[in-house]
């Protein structure tokens, strides 16, 4: 039996927001940075990095901002050893300060906006415009995270499992999109094409993070075949059921399917991994009898590989602890489909791959997949759709 699960079409409203997360674009503009400790060269390694011209103003700067001011990430970084005027804020598009007491604040922030200039005086938000969130930087693609003040350290506990969950290489498919945007948008290819364009690149990204893009990919993908590429079959094991201890490779499988099967057993939050536009199908495979012949949940799976679709049979568990998944695995393999098991915690690594001294499969085996492999042909088109 085989029940679809998909999620509400429509989204629900935004939420209450304690803070809007911006993004200031400060490439080759004024920064302004009051202040000359350790913290202040925190924050104006920070404006540097994202190609400000940072004007620092410090009458005793620290080693550390000095040693920055020697060797800037991105934008240059001046040092004047005074303290700020407010002529300083002219042309200037965002002002940072350290300052040592309320009075100190008030007096920077005032001069600051008068000047009409955003202002952030670090640990003192009563007199901020804005505030520096935690970062995890895969740049072009980089993430903002704030508590509004609350936890900086859960923040910073937050911004550690998202560096987990994110593959340092999606700040190469960001850099390609990026290159690659102006050519696409020399094609004028109408609407859903470019949508059909973008989708292809995010799931060719998801699926091969490590990889570096080439220009070879932006031909493929702008191949009208490319909406027909190859499907593949990943077996996920989803462990004892707990979100919290799916793995890294679990998480980016479920991120990169077109279709989910899974059993009775996942737990909802676990599906909540996957990419929205996913389509989630509950299926009750039935009890493997003597014979070991495939269930229909099998089949289809196999058949949804064949019509192109990225397919996670999701299983609690560890999949290859039953027949079932390793015939599954082995079917896949002998109609040429792309096929790889994803372990769970309790799993044996490298399971995914069979030992070349494991005994050949007995006949009874072989004719089972033989009969698995031309039984997905019959699936009707309308459920691979």
């Amino acid at each position: 039996m085989i029940v679809e699960r998909n999620k509400a079409a429509t989204p629900p409203g935004m939420a209450a927001l304690s803070r809007l997360p911006v993004f200031f674009a400060l490439d080759g503009k004024c920064a302004v940075v009051a202040g000359g400790t350790a913290a202040a060269a925190w924050k104006a390694e920070l404006l540097s990095a994202a190609g400000a011209r940072v004007e620092v103003f410090a009458a005793a700067p620290s080693e550390e901002m000095r040693a920055l001011a020697g060797t800037p990430p991105r934008g240059p970084i001046a040092i004047h050893q005074r303290d700020w005027a407010t002529a300083d804020f002219a042309g200037a598009a965002i002002a940072v300060a350290d300052c040592t007491d309320d009075a100190a604040a008030a007096e920077f922030a005032a001069a600051a906006r008068r000047g009409g200039v955003p202002v952030n005086v670090i640990d003192r938000p009563a007199f901020s415009d804005f505030s520096f969130g935690a970062i995890v930087n895969r740049s072009p693609l980089v993430i903002g995270i704030s508590t509004d003040g609350a936890a900086p350290v859960f923040a910073q506990a937050v911004r550690a499992k998202i560096e987990a969950l994110i593959p340092k290489g999606f700040a190469r498919w960001a850099e390609a999109a990026r290159a690659w945007r102006p050519r696409l948008q020399a094609l004028a290819l109408p609407f859903r094409d470019r949508r059909n364009f973008w989708e292809r690149f995010t799931a060719r990204a998801i699926a091969a993070p490590d990889r570096a893009p080439t220009d070879g990919d932006l031909d493929s993908l702008l191949k009208p075949s490319a909406a027909r590429e190859a499907g593949s079959v990943i077996v996920v094991a989803a462990g004892p059921g707990d979100p919290e201890l799916l793995t890294l490779r679990t998480v980016r499988a479920l991120q990169s399917a077109d279709v989910i099967l899974f059993d009775k057993f996942i737990a909802a939050d676990v599906l909540d991994f996957a990419r929205r536009e996913a389509k989630k199908m509950l299926v009750e495979t039935a009890a493997r009898g003597v014979s070991g012949r495939q269930d229909d949940a099998g089949i289809l799976m196999l058949s949804l590989a064949r019509a192109g679709r990225r397919v996670v049979r999701l299983k609690s568990g560890d999949p290859m602890a039953s027949g079932a998944a390793e015939e599954e695995v082995a079917a896949c393999r002998a109609a040429a489909i792309e096929v790889e098991v994803v372990p769970g915690i309790s799993a044996a690594q490298g399971v995914a791959s069979p030992s070349a001294d494991a005994p050949a499969a007995d006949a009874e085996t072989s004719a089972n997949q033989e009969a698995f492999a031309q039984r997905a042909h019959e699936i009707p088109p309308a459920q691979l759709r």
